[in-house]
Formats: structure tokens, C-alpha cells, sequence
């Protein structure tokens, strides 16, 4: 394990030996959390799983966080076990998919491919770069056509937990999803919003 004190300390760390994980606290000095999320994804794309660690008057901050591809947060103050659980967990999700049951897998639609073994997404014939969370949310959605799951039924089976996460994250996640899948995000045919309920996956909706 590696800890580094400021934000610069922490960006020339993570470039010289990248980790199997990053716990990125927001209020870094000289460079802060924020600014050290968007040059991860920038330079080593989304294969490293970050978790934030934020105050509990960020949520802006920690919103924005998840939209540059964080894969967790952890609000302060935290309990040690809490964050050992969160580590565990993001970890897990780096590695399979524990909670879809669909290791060795291949969900092949028109248009979409999703390997569970080498845990990649293409699109048409390209290939989608995607966060172990987005991953595995897209495929959790996708083994299960049609089905609407609530914010909290997706935190459960996918992120493993729902106490102590706000439903808006998954939100968060599916934003990111549809720009990365969908032909027009805003005007999403495949990962669909139930209004009231939640949102599902229309294979219909993926070569529309």
C-alpha cells in the first residue's frame, strides 16, 4: 500500500507504478481530488477503480467525481471497517461479476456485445471502454430483458449494498452508460427510465 500527501505527490505515484486500486480523497492540496480523478481517466483510461472519499458537503463534488468515472465514494466521517468494506467490494466488482451470477457469459444482441470473460463491451464494431461498476451494471441490466429494477434493487445486486449510498449514483452510472452505448444519449432506446420506478434494458432499443 502507498499513500501520498498532496495531489502532485499522488499523480506521479499513480504514473510510475499504477495501483489495483485508488482511495482519492477530495480535499488534496496543491492539486485537489477532483483535478487527480479527471487525469486518471485521462491517462490511464477506466481499468483502475478509484474510490472517493468526500465531506459530507461535497455532493456536488462527489456527483461531478462520478461523472468523471469514479467507481465509489465513502462519505467522512467513516468507520475503518466501512471503507475496508468498500475496498473489498469495488474490488470484486474489478475482478468478476459476484452479484450477476454471469462469469463466462457472452450477451450477444444486434449491435451489442457483452463478455463477462474478458469483461468487454462492443458496440457496432467497437470497442467500449467501461468502469468495472458501469460494467457491471450494463450487464446486470442486460441479463435481465426488459426487467425494471428500482435504484436501490441496482445498488443491492450490483454495488453489493445500499446502506449509506445515495440512489443517485446509479443515476450517475446510467448517464455515463447511455453516452458511452446509446446512439443519442439523450434520447436513450436501450437503457430506459420507468418513470417512478427505475430503468431497465430494451434489447429492441439497441440497434434503433
Amino acid at each position: 500500500m502507498r499513500s501520498a500527501s498532496d495531489g502532485l505527490e499522488a499523480l506521479a505515484a499513480i504514473r510510475e507504478r499504477p495501483p489495483n486500486l485508488i482511495v482519492l480523497d477530495l480535499m488534496l492540496p496543491k492539486v485537489d481530488g477532483i483535478e487527480v480523478m479527471r487525469r486518471i481517466r485521462e491517462e490511464l483510461g477506466e481499468r483502475v477503480p478509484v474510490i472517493m472519499l468526500t465531506a459530507r458537503g461535497q455532493e456536488t463534488d462527489r456527483i461531478y467525481g462520478l461523472e468523471l468515472g469514479a467507481d465509489d465514494y465513502v462519505v467522512k466521517p467513516f468507520s475503518p471497517a466501512e471503507l475496508v468494506a468498500r475496498v473489498k467490494a469495488v474490488l470484486r466488482r474489478s475482478k468478476d461479476a459476484p452479484f450477476i451470477g454471469g462469469i463466462g457469459q457472452t450477451i450477444d444482441f444486434e449491435g451489442l456485445s457483452i463478455d463477462s470473460t474478458t469483461r468487454q463491451v462492443c458496440v457496432g464494431d467497437q470497442n467500449v471502454e467501461l468502469t468495472a461498476t458501469e460494467f457491471n451494471l450494463l450487464f446486470f441490466l442486460a441479463a435481465h430483458p426488459r426487467q425494471v429494477f428500482s435504484r436501490d434493487k441496482l445498488l443491492e445486486n450490483v454495488w453489493g449494498y445500499s446502506n449509506y449510498v445515495d440512489p443517485s449514483t446509479v443515476t450517475v452510472h446510467i448517464r455515463r452508460l447511455r453516452e458511452k452505448i446509446e446512439i443519442d444519449p439523450g434520447n436513450p432506446r436501450c437503457l430506459v427510465t420507468v418513470w417512478g420506478v427505475g430503468y431497465k434494458f430494451d434489447p429492441e432499443g439497441v440497434s434503433n
